[in-house]
């Protein structure tokens, strides 16, 4: 999971909670982890986001429906994938949300 690190915190927390349900299949294998990574702001994350389309990883995006962020990317779930390699030449260059 990667999300805004430009939130604050009670956002960001409702953001990594929706990502991570709407990105479960449910039955997650046993040993399945999730992470919370971080970009810098929007435009990093809609990067990443047509990164995750070019490479046809599966992913949902979650825009806020809500004043004041309205229509805004603000997190993306990663669904969980057999062939995590695929998923780190995207990802493997972001830090651990701190």
């Amino acid at each position: 999971m990667i999300v805004r690190a430009d939130l604050p915190r009670g956002t960001l927390a409702a953001q990594v909670v929706h990502a991570a349900g709407e990105s479960s299949p449910g039955r997650l294998p046993a040993g399945t982890r999730a992470v919370v990574l971080a970009v810098r702001d929007e435009a990093q994350l809609a990067q990443l986001e047509r990164e995750l389309l070019r490479l046809a990883i599966p992913h949902h995006a979650i825009r806020e429906p809500d004043p004041p962020h309205f229509h805004a990317l603000m997190a993306i779930g990663i669904v969980p994938v057999a062939d995590r390699g695929r998923v780190q030449k995207v990802t493997g260059q972001l830090p651990l949300l701190r």
